[in-house]
Formats: C-alpha cells, structure tokens, sequence
C-alpha cells in the first residue's frame, strides 16, 4: 500500500502553529523513541529522581509530591504482590477520580499488574459483569465504596482497602522487570453483544502516545494539566501519563461531583497549562464564562473524542488568549492519537467541519473502501490506521480482534486496525472526519454501540421491537433517542423505561428522548427505514407523574432553566430531572444557571438529591431565608 504524501506547504504551517504552543520557560526535553521502550514504572521513578519535591498530583482533598505519590504507589503494589504472585494479572480499581486512584494506577503496574478501572457511578451490574468478564483476582478499592464492593460477587476476590494501608510501612521500589510489550490496562467500552468489551494496551504503546503528546506540546516539569475525564476511558491515559511520565503537575477535577461552574476559577488559580476535554464538555465549559476572564497560563487546549464545529473554534478564539493553542485531536482506545490539527487566532476554517489533520509519528491513515482497498484523495473511504503501536487486541475476545485487527500485507511489524469511521483525504494530505460507518455513535465523548443499548431495551417484557438513533439537539450536541414498539397499548412510561436502563446501562447511554410506535418503518427492502423515524421534538415525555404548573416566581425561573436545557416546550414542578433526558453534564449545565441567577452555590450533587422543581426551589427558598 502507498502512503499518500503529507510533506507540504499546509503541513508546514501546521508545524509552525504547534511551535506556538512550546513552553515559554524553555525547559523542554524531547521525548526519544528509544525511551518507548521501557515500563511506565521505569520511567516514572526516573521523574521522581528528578524531581522528588515537586507537585505530582493535586485535588480538592490531596496534594502530593511526586515522593510522596511514589511511596504511596510502592505500598499499593507490596499489598499487591502479598496477595498474589508476580503474574500479568487484572486488579479492578473501585475508586474515585482523586489521587488515591492514580496512586493505585501506578500501584498496580509497578506490581506487574493490569489495572480495570470501574466507575463506582456505573450500575452495578454492569461493575459485575466488567468484574466477572476481566477475571480480575483483586478489587481495590477504599472505605468510601466499600460497600459497594461488599455487595458485588467478590468471595472468589481479594478485597484491599487503599485507606487502610499502612502509611508508616517503608515504600521501597518493587523493582520488578516489567517487559514494554506486558499489558497494561483494560479499558471497557461498549459493546455491539449487548455487554461491553475490553481494549488492552501495553506500556510501548502508552509511552509511544505519550512521545507524540510531549513532543508534540512540548509538555515538561513546569506544566499543569488538568484531568476531567474519568481513568476508565482512554482520553485519561493521555494526560495522566502524559503528567507524570513528564515530571508534570497532574490535577484532577470531578465535574459529574462539582460541575464548571467553578472550573474556569479553579484552572486560573492552579495555573493550569494544559486543558484537554471531549468537545460536549469544553462547549458547557465556555459557556460558563463572561469574557472577563483571563487565563494568563493556559497554553493549550486539546479537544478529541467526538467532533469539533466551527462554533467551538469561534469560542476558543473569543475567550482564550493568542499564546494559547487549540488542538482537534483523532484516535481511539484501539489506536490512541492517530490524527490533530493545530488552530491559531489566525487560523481560517472554510467549511462547517474542522479537520482532524495531519499525520502524528508512527501512525499511518489509510482510507479503504469496502474490499480493503485502499483509495486515493478526495474519495470517501474506511478510516484505517496502520503502525506497529496498535492495541493487542480485545480482552478475551479473540474473533473479534481478528476481525477488526489484521496483519499489513507487505510485512513487518504493523499492523492495520479497521475504525468504523468514515473520512476524506484532501490533496494536502489533511484529514476530513465524515461520521461512522456502522451504528456507533459518540455521545459526549463515548463511544457507544447503539445495538446495546438495544438489546437491554429489547430484554423488557413490555417491548416488542426497539431501535435507537442519534439526533443533533439544538446546541448540535447528538443525543440518543429510542423508539419503541409496545407490545400492547398504552406501554411503559418513560420513566419506567429509564428505571429499567439504569440498572444495566451507564448513565451516558441512556437515551434522552423515547418514543413509542405503533410500528417502526420499513424500506422498500423491507429493513428498518432510520431515516424515517419521526422527530420527538420538545414535547414534554410520558411519566408517571402528571403535569403540575410551577406555581412560584423561583419554580418559574427553575422550570425555564430546565426547559431550556433539555430542549422541552415545558417541565411541571414534579417533573424528575433525569427522567426528562437529563444526565450530569445537563446537570451542571442547570446547577451553573442557577448559580447565575440566584447568586447562591450550589453543588451539582444538589441537583440529584431534589430532582425535581419543587424539591429544588425548596432548597433554594431555604439558602436564601438563611443569608
């Protein structure tokens, strides 16, 4: 297969808009490929060497040096190894996105391990399933969810609660020899079966990512980067490593916990550099802000994960400041970073769509049509990577890697990983992101298989046939809309359908609007006809509760946000918020206009505890009797 040339005038300019982004300190150190070839382990404790005292990871709750973070992971790992033996075996982290979590992350691989982050937010069952499916022999987790962990099937596990070791025990360095090729992680994602499926990484592959990311931003010890999404998605493996294999300051934030309301305040007084979020999350960030603002230290902000508009590249310019670059970035969990596009306060964007650009080292994008040749520009085509710094492949699930997975026809050792997306190359040698080929979809920055979502609606007695379908809703933002035919009339309410979802299906994939049908269409080849699902519009949802008028100046005010947010003609006051479509990032969005409107803080947890108006002008009528 050729490779289409990428060496030219526009290719350039990119390079001399990532120059922009370099650290004014000058302290950059590139990252060579020969250091690719070690543990993370290794690398790490060679930061700490270097840089023992400085900040390593700092929360609301814990701020830790990279000392201190390293003798904390080293007891992890020794209450690893005295459990098990030294085997590449699975350890499931039960944790929160707070330093105990990175500490166990680094604890696990110094014991040899592969760490399977679980969301304690999940459903329970589908924490069961990850658990059972991964075979992990060692939940660790703390006194915060240990009762969840108590309530899982853990007798055949080895339960470790990370609080209750103890601090006072030396910390010595494992020392193990940990091979680049071991297994990392196992980071589950969903699944066209009905169950979600497992990606494996190793340490060459992190670290090769982690090369690119570092010389590509030149990221090094002076930097701060901040970390909202969660270590179970991929996304997470950038800046946690690209931090602290950099001598870099890592700083997580809960946003499902405290919403961005707060976040621009917050990443101005930690003098975060580097801001790296899904499209969805940096989209709700800016809207947060009046332009007052200033962000005298932010460099770069790194926007992957789903597609980036014009509108978000318009706001980076609006709000941001010239020194700071804005980065469109490509991959997946199978491939990580494939593709990026720097953007300046120069940069034009002619069409609606922005690119995903230009080639990162080591990864070569083909475009194949549907016999696996491979096409050439300006033809629309399978995105597909080739490199030798792919996956291994799908957790015990050998069929499906070879289907998606194959070995590069010429030889050597690349191999070629099928995406499902869609895409153009233009003569430049410029990427154009055109969707997906299947029915996949990215939903705030999750890759959700739709089929799944599916199959647990299509497990209820009351369901006869079920699809569900991405819609843009009026932010452009794409939401998941299920239509559902009844097995007999009048059929569930909403709210018993989500009910029903909640126990399987994580929050993000359950579908914001339903709609039930006599039938669903059909093409003339008598398959289902997606394109002629009808629009479910703002119409208020069926519930189990009835629709009742706000009454007060505040439930007014309250159902207005709420109408506005979730694109609905109308919210009655008993209305709950997540059986109206929402989620917690929706949930921010209101608690952040509540913040607004009745200059009073409120925590985004507020929200989930009074769900509905009344409960939550309750809580409102209250703060205010008492200032």
């Amino acid at each position: 297969m050729s490779q289409l040339s990428e060496h030219n005038d526009a290719y350039h300019r990119q390079h001399a808009i990532g120059s922009k982004s370099f650290h004014p300190c000058d302290s950059f150190t590139e990252f060579t490929p020969e250091e690719v070839e070690q543990s993370i382990p290794s690398r790490f404790e060679r930061i700490v060497s270097q840089y023992p005292n400085r900040i390593a990871v700092k929360t609301r709750n814990h701020t830790l040096t990279y000392d201190e973070l390293n003798r904390r992971s080293n007891r992890v790992a020794r209450a690893i190894l005295a459990q098990c033996g030294e085997d590449n075996e699975p350890v499931a982290l039960l944790l929160e996105n707070d330093a105990p979590m990175i500490a166990a992350i680094l604890g696990v691989l110094k014991a040899g391990k592969i760490y399977v982050p679980l969301d304690p937010l999940y459903p329970q069952a589908r924490i069961a399933y990850i658990l059972a499916d991964s075979q992990a022999a060692i939940v660790l987790t703390n006194t915060r969810n240990l009762p969840l962990a108590h309530e899982l099937d853990t007798h055949r596990l080895h339960l470790i609660n990370v609080d209750e070791i103890d601090s006072n025990h030396p910390a010595p360095n494992p020392n193990l020899e940990i091979l680049p090729d071991s297994p990392i992680n196992i980071l589950y994602t969903s699944g066209s079966t009905g169950n979600p499926k497992g990606v494996v990484q190793n340490h060459r592959n992190v670290l090769h990512e982690i090369m690119n990311y570092t010389n590509g931003v030149h990221i090094c010890a002076q930097d701060r980067l901040v970390l909202l999404s969660s270590p179970s998605f991929a996304d997470a493996v950038r800046t946690v490593y690209g931090s602290l294999v950099n001598g870099a300051g890592l700083y997580p934030l809960d946003i499902r916990q405290e919403g961005l309301a707060h976040l621009a305040d917050w990443m101005i007084q930690q003098g975060v550099t580097i801001y790296r979020s899904v499209p969805a999350i940096f989209r709700h960030f800016v809207s947060t802000l009046t332009g007052n603002e200033k962000f005298p230290d932010l460099r770069v902000i790194y926007s992957a994960g789903d597609s980036v508009s014009k509108v978000d590249v318009e706001s980076y310019k609006q709000y941001f400041s010239p020194n700071c670059v804005f980065i469109n970035g490509l991959g997946s969990t199978e491939s990580l970073t494939f593709r990026w596009y720097f953007i300046d306060q120069e940069t034009q964007i002619s069409g609606s769509r922005v690119p995903v650009g230009y080639a990162v080292e080591d990864m070569q994008v083909l475009l194949l049509d549907n016999d696996g040749q491979e096409l050439g520009f300006n033809q629309i085509g399978e995105i597909a990577v080739k490199s030798r710094y792919l996956s291994p492949g799908y957790w015990r699930k050998p069929e499906l890697t070879q289907a998606v997975f194959s070995l590069d026809l010429v030889g050597g050792s690349e191999r070629i990983y099928r995406t499902g997306d869609v895409g153009r190359m233009l003569s430049d040698g410029c990427l154009e992101h055109l969707g997906r080929k299947d029915f996949q979809v990215k939903i705030r920055g999750h890759r959700i298989e739709v089929s799944e979502i599916e199959m647990a609606l299509m497990d209820l007695d009351a369901i006869k046939e079920a699809v569900v379908v991405p819609r843009e809703d009026e932010s452009g933002d794409p939401r998941l809309v299920a239509y559902v035919v009844p097995r007999k009339r009048p059929g569930p309410t909403v709210t018993s359908l989500r009910h029903a979802l909640r126990k399987r299906l994580p929050d993000y994939m359950i579908p914001s609007a339903f709609m039930l049908l006599d039938g669903l269409p059909l093409s003339p080849n008598r398959k289902i006809d997606r394109k002629g699902l009808p629009d479910p519009g703002r119409s208020r949802p069926k519930l189990d509760a009835p629709y009742v008028a706000p009454m007060t100046s505040i439930e007014e005010t309250l159902a207005e946000i709420w109408a506005e947010v979730l694109s609905l003609d109308e919210v009655g006051v008993n209305d709950d918020f997540l059986e109206l479509g929402g989620h917690s990032l929706a949930a921010s969005q209101v608690i952040s206009r509540v913040i607004e409107k009745f200059q009073l803080y409120l925590p985004v947890q507020s929200l989930f505890q009074a769900p509905t108006v009344a409960e939550m002008a309750a809580v409102i009528e209250e703060s205010q009797a008492k200032s």
